[in-house]
């Protein structure tokens, strides 16, 4: 793993709310394109250190954000899903 990890989601509403709720906990965070190989219902993801991974499952979980996975790219360079979708209630 590189350091940077990447959220993807099935919406953009999602993508969009989750941009604000990790910006808001001042976590850095880039929106982008959504790799090719990741298959999301959302053109949009969401890069973040690898650091932060801990934090930002906790506001996934807490504030019951929608996302595909969360992935990281393993030493070939390929995305690797370390946490599977999550749906709120």
């Amino acid at each position: 793993m590189d350091g940077i990890m990447l959220i993807a989601f099935d919406s953009t509403q999602q993508a969009l709310r989750a941009e604000m709720l990790l910006d808001y906990a001042d976590i850095e965070i880039d929106l982008f394109p959504t790799p090719k190989e990741i298959t999301a219902g959302c053109a949009l993801s969401i890069q973040f250190p690898e650091l932060a991974l801990q934090e930002v499952q906790r506001i996934i979980t807490e504030e019951r954000v929608e996302i595909r996975g969360v992935f990281a790219r393993n030493h070939l360079g390929n995305y690797i899903n370390i946490l599977e979708k999550q749906e709120g209630d």
